[in-house]
């Protein structure tokens, strides 16, 4: 049977610092630039959340967009909007809140509430021009 993606926009504004807490701070501006301000930036983050699978034969969906909306407001929206996701965040506490390890840790969220027969794809839009995409 063919396979069709469902896709979910989301947002949420979150501030960080990208910084290794083992590298100098001479060594973390050079790799990380104006985003190692230790006092922190912020991004208008846009997310999409995309789900792969067959349509399902009894209701038409690949995925209830519903629960889809309500998940990514759950897991997203609620624990990283308005954060600052290094101080806020657990899963960051040490671990760099870059674009890359942001997706990841939303896929993982997520993976968990969808089940593993289905497809899962993270596009995070760090600014407009700048973006990661991540997932099956």
């Amino acid at each position: 049977m063919n396979k069709l993606t469902v896709n979910r926009k989301a947002h949420f504004n979150a501030a960080h610092r990208l910084f290794r807490k083992d590298w100098s701070d001479k060594k973390n501006q050079e790799v990380f630039g104006k985003c190692s301000n230790p006092n922190f930036h912020g991004h208008n983050y846009e997310l999409i959340v995309s789900v792969t699978g067959p349509v399902d034969q009894e209701t038409g969906f690949v995925y209830d967009m519903k629960r889809l909306k309500q998940l990514i407001y759950d897991k997203v929206e609620q624990e990283f909007d308005h954060k600052n996701l290094n101080l806020e965040v657990e899963e960051f506490k040490n671990l760099n809140p870059t674009a890359e390890n942001i997706a990841i840790v939303i896929w993982n969220k997520l993976r968990k509430e969808i089940t593993s027969n289905l497809g899962l794809k993270i596009t995070l839009y760090e600014t407009p021009r700048n973006f990661v995409t991540y997932g099956d």
